[in-house]
């Protein structure tokens, strides 16, 4: 059972959906302004490695140098976390690196990890 985040296109503020299946269909709302312009966002994911805890080697101070607002820094910082964990997080992962790297966040894409509209 999944908990989505999304950023409403109108206010600008994050909301988290609870969603029972990953494969029902989301109909995110806006918790702060009621809007339904919502885009998915990427969410934080905690892979345990063996042998330890999944956390031991993160520091706060890795996020320092990270501006949330510039894709590409984002991008660095993702596939740092990515080699930190060592293991494989999929191609839709590896495809919203791609596109920070290429400058837009992936919320911001022509064709979004659920739709090709960005309208749920």
């Amino acid at each position: 059972m999944p908990i989505y985040e999304y950023r409403c296109r109108e206010c600008r503020k994050r909301s988290s959906v609870f969603v029972r299946s990953m494969n029902a269909t989301v109909k995110a709302r806006c918790e702060h302004c009621q809007s339904t312009k919502m885009n998915r966002l990427v969410s934080r994911v905690v892979a345990p490695r063996s042998g330890g805890d999944p956390l031991d080697s993160f520091d706060e101070s890795m996020l320092a140098d990270v501006d949330e607002n510039d894709p590409r820094s984002v991008a660095r910082f993702a596939r740092r976390m990515k080699d930190e964990m060592g293991e494989e997080l999929g191609p839709d992962f590896d495809q919203a690196i791609e596109q920070m790297e290429a400058g837009e966040m992936p919320d911001d894409a022509s064709v979004d990890m659920m739709g090709s509209d960005g309208d749920f």
